[in-house]
């Protein structure tokens, strides 16, 4: 069962108060961040960026050496970072740099529980919101991702809402955990999507064939995702999402999955949909 419990609050007055003046931190660069980070800056933000490799913060016009560094004048943060261990871990080195006022977004897969450890370590006066998203590398680029939005997201509107369409979800932790809820069923149905063709090329039957039966069929988002080309979302992220919702709850399906994620070790680093070809082999 969910079972946030969170209580700081900001100090800031409401929405009216986050303009184009507001000082955004933006922690992790990755496939999604990256993208995400270059909408605030477009959007006339003053934005200071960190990540892990500085190679990924080329282009950006303020860069800093440490998290700490990153949040220390910031009226709101995000995080978009790999696994619930790098989230506690950077999170951790900045608390103590965090303005009082300030909105923590973070907008990693980690999970209900994780959110409650990033709660924990959060001091007064610190707005946390959960805003995880779902949406391919060119859909962050193009600010048409979906977020899924828990705690008091008011004060942060305006920039969740250069990233995509937002969904408000109630209390912190429910964007995470119904983030959890919709990723799982993209991955267990790209492995299904994944068996079915398996099972189609041991009954002899040619690819084109089923790949437009399926395209005709309620199974045609599942199978459009499993063929996508330039689609670009880790087999290894994949199977962290899936270990995430193993934990949660009691789910001999996803468990399953995830055995057949992480037995392919050459796939961990391609896009999910290529996991296909592995339960084809």
């Amino acid at each position: 069962m969910l079972d946030i419990r969170y209580s700081h609050r900001s100090s800031v007055a409401s929405v009216a108060d986050m303009d184009k003046n507001s000082k955004i931190a933006f922690l992790g660069l990755g496939s999604m961040g990256a993208p995400m980070a270059r909408r605030v800056a477009a959007a006339g933000y003053p934005l200071t960026v960190w990540n892990r490799s500085p190679g990924r913060t080329e282009g950006f016009a303020a860069v800093a050496a440490s998290p700490a560094e990153a949040v220390q004048d910031a009226d709101v943060v995000v995080t978009m970072l790999a696994d619930p261990a790098a989230v506690r871990e950077v999170v951790a080195s900045f608390t103590a740099k965090l303005k009082p006022g300030a909105v923590l977004v973070e907008a990693s897969t980690i999970g209900p529980a994780a959110v409650q450890e990033v709660a924990d370590l959060l001091p007064d006066e610190v707005t946390l919101v959960d805003a995880p998203v779902m949406g391919s590398i060119d859909r962050a680029a193009s600010g048409e991702l979906s977020l899924f939005v828990g705690g008091d997201a008011d004060e942060v509107m305006p920039l969740l809402e250069e990233f995509g369409s937002v969904n408000r979800t109630g209390a912190v932790g429910t964007g995470a955990a119904l983030k959890l809820v919709m990723i799982n069923a993209v991955v267990n149905g790209v492995a299904l999507i994944g068996e079915a063709v398996a099972l189609a090329d041991a009954l002899g039957l040619p690819e084109d064939q089923v790949k437009r039966a399926m395209a005709a069929s309620p199974l045609a988002g599942l199978a459009g995702r499993a063929f996508a080309e330039g689609a670009y979302f880790p087999v290894r992220l994949a199977a962290k999402d899936v270990a995430l919702a193993v934990d949660a709850a009691d789910l001999p399906i996803a468990r399953a999955i995830h055995d057949r994620l992480t037995a392919y070790p050459d796939a961990a680093t391609e896009d999910l949909g290529q996991i296909v070809k592995y339960f084809r082999a």
